[in-house]
């Protein structure tokens, strides 16, 4: 009875259910309102499932709890396994018609790959950053491709998914060099002390020598201390990996802005030319300026890790990298513009359109910050929806059931969260019995055979 009339009549359906999603979600059932998650994956968690790095399961299975809580409350109703966007299983003016929400909230992430738009990006053997997270950590679709890794390996970019990658090519594949390509200077980079630990055993102290040598009258050019720079790059250098001994090494490239990938006769990746670039001071930061000199990497294999950008397949007005805002300021509620969907060609906002996490500013952060932003992204929905008239108070029981006739009719099996609960039990199981410490299924078909007994 107290179910019934603390009841809001609300129905919102959110798309995707990565931390953005499942945390915002919760926001959403406080409020009294019903919610369905459709997620394109038959297991919730996105980044945490699918992003984060494969051996950190304690930090996962942490997650992984907090999110079990949040899915089984009786107000969110999970179906996974459907993908939504343009030639998929379902638009999202289908939705919006099958279901009838009050709102429909986007946290699909960014599912789209950035490139640098340079020639020899489409050779064999360059790779975007995403697409090998997404192998190693079993993700459907890539977990069986086939990647054609190389001995020498160049990392476009210095963040903290350089790492990740580093740490695979590293401790998995142990090849002979891992080169990470920088724009700027070793002062700029983006990964952080915590996750270079990983892979800290394996830089090459004289090479790192070496090329701080070669770009020291660069940073001096802009007062930087190459000294403390030095130890700040080699700080963990001497620790022993927890992972073992690998005989990668680990070598940096800084102040080469790539602008070729030059190939062999039978199109495999032979070199990076890289433009040589020095630092120019711009107010408080520093960019990085072409010198017209240029240099090649050689190497055989190019992974770009420079971020990522929203899938504009997915249906929402979009331009470059991401989805459209509301570009006017709201003077009541400064910032709740920016979760409100913007079609340029109507000049209007969206009605009831909203996105959050990676879909709303693609590549910010990871957990901790799709967490805050998909809280604050809800209650922007639950500030729009105070003031719309609610539906029936009715169970969403009716529109599940029309949404299952849809997709049973395309061919579409859907998993709802007894299904997923049924899974992870089967493959704890399976972990038991081999005594590792975890075990996923890496198909589809595996996950579905597993579901149904």
């Amino acid at each position: 009875m107290t179910e019934e009339i603390n009841r809001s009549g609300h129905l919102v359906v959110t798309i995707g259910a990565g931390p953005a999603g499942i945390y915002g979600v919760r926001k959403l059932a406080e409020a009294g309102h019903d919610v369905i998650v459709l997620n394109r994956d038959i297991k919730p968690g996105g980044l945490v499932e699918y992003g984060i790095y494969f051996n950190k399961h304690k930090l996962k299975e942490g997650v992984r709890k907090q999110f079990r809580t949040i899915l089984s409350n009786p107000r969110i109703h999970y179906r996974g396994h459907i993908r939504i966007g343009q030639g998929a299983d379902l638009t999202i003016d289908e939705v919006r018609e099958i279901l009838q929400p009050s709102a429909i909230v986007v946290a699909a992430g960014a599912q789209g790959t950035k490139a640098l738009g340079i020639p020899g990006d489409t050779a064999q053997a360059v790779y975007h950053a995403k697409d090998l997270v997404y192998h190693y950590n079993g993700l459907p679709e890539f977990s069986r491709k086939d990647f054609l890794i190389g001995n020498r390996v160049a990392i476009i970019g210095v963040g903290n998914v350089m790492v990740d990658i580093a740490h695979w090519l590293v401790h998995e594949r142990k090849i002979g060099e891992v080169i990470a390509v920088a724009r700027r200077g070793p002062a700029q980079r983006a990964y952080t002390d915590v996750e270079i630990q990983a892979v800290a055993a394996n830089i090459d102290r004289a090479d790192l020598d070496a090329e701080l040598e070669r770009i020291r009258p660069h940073l001096e050019a802009v007062e930087e201390n190459i000294e403390k720079i030095r130890k700040d790059l080699t700080r963990h250098c001497g620790a022993k990996s927890k992972e073992g001994e690998s005989p990668t090494r680990l070598t940096f490239r800084f102040l080469s802005s790539p602008t070729e990938i030059l190939t062999d006769d039978n199109g495999r990746v032979r070199a990076l030319r890289v433009e040589n670039t020095i630092l120019v001071r711009r107010g408080d930061s520093l960019s990085a300026r072409g010198t017209g000199q240029f240099t090649d990497i050689p190497c055989d294999t190019v992974v770009f890790a420079i971020g990522d950008k929203v899938d504009a397949q997915l249906g929402l007005p979009c331009t470059g990298s991401e989805f459209i805002r509301n570009p006017t300021p709201d003077p009541n509620f400064p910032g709740d513009e920016d979760y409100q969907v913007y079609d340029p060609e109507a000049g209007s906002v969206c009605d009831g359109l909203f996105v959050i996490g990676w879909s709303r500013s693609a590549s910010d952060g990871v957990v901790g910050r799709a967490k805050l932003d998909g809280e604050r992204g809800m209650a922007v929905v639950n500030r729009y929806l105070a003031n719309r008239p609610a539906g029936p108070a009715e169970d969403p029981d009716k529109r599940l059931e029309h949404l299952a006739t849809i997709l049973a009719d395309r061919s579409v099996e859907a998993v709802n969260y007894s299904d997923v609960v049924r899974l992870e039990a089967a493959e704890a199981a399976i972990a038991s019995q081999k005594g590792v410490e975890f075990f996923k299924y890496s198909t589809d078909q595996e996950m579905l055979a597993a579901i149904r007994g």
